[in-house]
This record gives structure tokens, sequence and C-alpha cells, in this order.
């Protein structure tokens, strides 16, 4: 590793199981699921009719009235979290290099919600009917223009769309973008409000969502041999990440450090993973030597573990490539049991509970484990576990075969 260290110095997240940085902690030590019967719309016509609603976010908590008519769910996600992170890094009472600081966010499908509902109103009333932010809403980098807007820098305002890899594409580009100097702070994390009929229903149709309809909270599993596909869910997490030395010189406290980055791709398959984990795996060693540190080092992972058996499968195999005779013992959860998968935000969401759980020293259990699918080999925690890794590995795995792994090491003490 060379060039400057990235520091974490905030997080803000909206989601199912809570709010900024201390409610989503509390949320997963709380280790209740927020899946349940959907009433956002009436998914009647689908085998899936199970998600992760945020029912308790209030745009008019957070944002004034216009600014809030003016921004789709997607970007209201994102505006709020990243100013959550801000005032988690106190950024609000320390002055910022506008030009020095970016924005990175991930999603996989954006406004495309807010699309739907807009096409909706079209075929109901014409044109006329339409809201005129439609095209400033369902473009790939609405999220992080808004942010960027929101909190007035005028560095890098990077959107991608490399699927449920998004938000950790999204924080491993920012950090590697503070490493080399092309900034000096960023938010970077991840959005997606994909609970709308049609964007749900694209989801159900293809057999890739839980049909556990009769007992939501225990729909999303990971690793269970009962799993039977993943429970869609919304959210947004996002990162506050400055140069290390600046971080200290204004006396900030640090959380963490994003310590290492790698992405690859399968080129196999657009919805099935490539089943030998090999792509998934050269992801995760690239990571690995982009921190510097051995797989001997890793004492944690996150993982992406979307309760699905082909992907849980073969990120076992690329585990077990990559930390080799490690991957067996080393504690791994799965925290999408809690939260349900929320797509290209689910990366940034588990790299912020990985930063939290490193600051606290205590590791995620397994939200709705009660049968491990032992074909995985893996030490999955079922119960929270007191430790301080020497270092932590947060992985992503997406539609298209789009790999990501982040690094992260606790702040020290």
């Amino acid at each position: 590793m060379t060039g400057h260290r990235v520091a974490v110095t905030g997080i803000g997240a909206v989601t199912p199981i809570g709010h900024a940085a201390a409610g989503l902690w509390a949320g997963v030590l709380a280790n209740r699921s927020a899946v349940r019967a959907i009433d956002r719309f009436d998914p009647s016509p689908f085998p899936s009719r199970v998600a992760a609603q945020i029912d308790d976010f209030h745009p008019a908590d957070h944002l004034d009235a216009k600014r809030a008519r003016r921004l789709d769910r997607f970007s209201q996600l994102a505006v709020v979290a990243a100013r959550m992170a801000a005032e988690d890094a106190c950024w609000t009472r320390a002055p910022r290099d506008s030009e020095r600081t970016g924005v990175w966010i991930g999603s996989a499908l954006g406004g495309v919600a807010f699309g739907e509902e807009q096409h909706a109103a079209y075929v109901l009333g014409g044109v006329r009917r339409v809201a005129p932010t439609l095209a400033t809403a369902v473009f790939g980098g609405a999220a992080a223009s808004n942010v960027a807007i929101d909190q007035q820098l005028r560095g890098p305002a990077v959107g991608n769309a490399n699927s449920c890899a998004s938000g950790a594409m999204a924080i491993g580009q920012a950090a590697h973008a503070i490493r080399h100097g092309i900034v000096d702070a960023a938010i970077a994390g991840g959005a997606e409000a994909p609970l709308a009929p049609l964007t749900f229903g694209a989801f159900a149709m293809i057999g890739v969502l839980s049909t556990r309809n009769e007992d939501p909270a225990t729909a999303s599993r990971p690793f269970d041999i009962g799993r039977d596909g993943f429970v869609m869910g919304e959210g947004s997490a996002m990162l506050t990440l400055e140069r290390w030395d600046l971080a200290e010189a204004r006396g900030a406290t640090i959380l963490a450090e994003i310590a290492g980055f790698g992405a690859s791709t399968d080129a196999h398959h657009l919805t099935a993973p490539l089943p030998s984990g090999e792509a998934a795996a050269a992801a995760v060693t690239t990571a690995l030597a982009d921190a510097g540190v051995g797989a001997d080092a890793i004492g944690y992972v996150n993982a992406h573990a979307s309760s699905t058996e082909l992907n849980e499968l073969a990120e076992a195999r690329a585990f077990h490539l990559a930390l080799g005779t490690r991957a067996a013992s080393v504690p791994v959860s799965g925290t999408k049991g809690l939260y349900g998968h929320a797509l290209g935000a689910s990366g940034a969401i588990e790299a912020a509970i990985t930063v939290l759980a490193l600051h606290q020293g205590l590791l995620p259990g397994t939200c709705n484990l009660e049968v491990l699918d032992d074909r995985v080999d893996l030490t999955v925690l079922t119960e929270p576990q007191n430790a301080t890794p020497v270092a932590a590995l947060s992985t992503s795995f997406g539609f298209g075969g789009l790999n990501a792994a982040l690094v992260i090491l606790p702040a020290p003490r």
C-alpha cells in the first residue's frame, strides 16, 4: 500500500433497522428482522410478497419542503444519509475545501421506481400529469449530483450502477482517489429505492426472491439450508472518508481505515455467479494486496450472503480460494437477514456495519440462521462475538458477475 492512508470519520444511514450510525448499530444489536408483508403497493400478482421497507423515514423531518418535493425517494435517501455522515464526522464544524472533496455513490437501479410511477401517471393523464423533475431524477448520477449540491462539494461527483456491488465499488473508488491525491476527502456509499410494482416484479418473475410469504420475518436466511431466495429492501449508507493525516490534524474521531479495495468480473452470466468462485476470489486477493496484508490478518468477514444458494456457495468457494486454510475458521456473518438486500446500497450498509463492528469490538451474528448449509464450510456466527480483528473483509457480488471487496482495519485505540 502506497500513498495517503484513508480514514473513516463518519457514518450516515437510512435503513429498515435504524437511522444514522447509532440507529444502524442498535438495529444490528437487536438482531430482529425488519422484513414484513409489502404494503407499499399490491404485491398479489407476484410469487414473492415480502420486503424490507423503511416505514419511519419522513423526508420532511430532514429536508425543507421545496427540496423534499424536488427529490425522488432514491435521492432523498442519499442526501439524508450523506447529511448524517457529514454531521457524524463533524464536517459541519470543520471547514471543507470543497474543490478537494468528492462524492462517490453507487446504485443498481437509481431512480427507476420514480420513473415507473411517472409512467403510470402518463398513461392515466398524459404528459401534463408527469412531474417536471422526471428527467433529473432517473439518470444514474442523480444521487451523487444531489449530494454534491446539498453539501456544496465541487470535487468529482461519480455515480456507478454496478448492480449489487455498486456501494462497495463507490467506497473503494473514493478511497483510491484519496490515496492517490485526487481529493482529500469524500462522501461515499450507496442508495437504493426499488420498491415499486414493476421494479420489484421484475426480480420476482425471474425467481430470485424468497416466497416465504407466510413468515416474512424469517424470509431472509443467509447461509441457512432452508433459504429460498433474497428479500428486496431499500436504504442508503454513506461514509465520510478523509486523508488520515488531515483527519488527525483537525482532531477527528477516526472510526476505521479503508485499507484495500479489489474488483473483478465473472464474465460468466448475467444472473448466476461463476460457480468456482475464482473471479470473486480474485477481487478479495486484490483487496488484500492493495491493503498490504496477508490472508492470515483477516479476523472477520461480513459476507455478501444474499440468502441464495448459488451465490452463497460460490462466495464460500471464493473465501477458500482467497484465504486458504484460514477460510474455515474466520468468523463470518451475513447481516442481510436483518434488512434484506438493498441491491446497490447493500455493500455500503455492510461496510458501515463492519466499521462499527471494528470500532465497538463486537462482531454481528447472522439473523435467521437455524441450520447452517454445511457445504459452505465456514464459521458463521449466529450470535454476536466480542473480538477486535487485525483486519476485516467486506464483500459484495452482483448481477453481471460484478465483484467488489474491501479490507477495513480498526483505528488504533
